[in-house]
């Protein structure tokens, strides 16, 4: 009797640690929830279930070791209710449970549930015991394909939402590209200042090279070109040089060329 009972009391104080383990845990991942919901991450929540889940296997594996007796076979009998308030219980209950009295036994010495929860229990062990392994073999194949079904859906409209977040986020221009040519047309950055061929030295604006070319001015090229006195009143579109302008000949003539046959680059 002497060496069950201290292997009784050994196992209940092993459950005892095991059990405010799990009661710490429990205290801290609730305060958790209700106080920093707002930084709170689901890798953390998820730690937090591992843990639990962790502790709860251990305590299993106590309750199943062979060195545990059946606690089902102990029975408890209250040897004393008052209804007056205990701090002995207080401190043992950390303050749940003020007094031992015939209102809290029934609900803190129970080992059965409720009346009604044995009831639907019953009823539902008898309904699993009415169906035959071919019919609860079908539901559970229903089970598992309804189940595969979700998921395949789960799974598509994942990765459905991933191709329109990347289609969203994928850019479709350089901007390194667009703020060059902006600054090109709006402020000439970047644009070569080379003249054409043929054109002599620096010039001043509004004054012509010897290839033609209106320097400063729109940018329209003109072809300079010397032709007999007899043709030139034969040539239409031509127009005769100002004799003011210093450093040309009279003789000089500035025109538009339309006629393909007289290219003014031909060699």
């Amino acid at each position: 009797m002497q060496r069950e009972e201290k292997q009784l009391e050994t196992s209940l104080e092993t459950l005892i640690v095991q059990i405010s383990d799990i009661k710490n845990s429990l205290v801290g991942f609730i305060y958790k929830l209700e106080n920093e919901f707002e930084r709170l991450t689901w890798p953390s929540v998820l730690d937090n279930f591992a843990l639990l889940s962790g502790q709860l296997n251990t305590l299993n594996k106590v309750l199943k070791n062979e060195k545990t007796p059946l606690l089902k076979n102990q029975v408890i009998i209250p040897l004393l209710l008052t209804p007056d308030r205990d701090e002995e219980i207080m401190r043992l209950t950390e303050g749940r449970v003020p007094v031992f009295s015939h209102e809290v036994v029934p609900d803190h010495l129970r080992t059965k549930p409720d009346p009604e929860v044995e009831e639907q229990e019953k009823q539902l062990s008898a309904e699993a015991a009415r169906i035959t392994p071919e019919a609860a073999q079908k539901q559970v194949q229903s089970m598992n394909k309804m189940c595969s079904n979700l998921l395949e859906k789960l799974i598509k409209e994942d990765r459905d939402s991933d191709v329109g977040s990347l289609r969203q986020n994928k850019q479709t221009y350089n901007p390194a590209d667009t703020n060059a040519l902006v600054a090109a047309v709006a402020f000439g950055k970047g644009l070569s200042n080379r003249r054409p061929p043929g054109a002599g030295g620096p010039m001043g604006p509004g004054q012509t090279g010897a290839g033609g070319m209106l320097q400063g001015g729109t940018g329209m090229q003109q072809v300079s070109m010397s032709l007999p006195p007899n043709q030139q009143q034969h040539m239409p579109g031509v127009q005769m040089a100002q004799a003011g302008q210093q450093g040309k000949m009279p003789s000089s003539i500035k025109t538009n060329i339309k006629s393909a046959s007289m290219h003014p680059y031909q060699r």
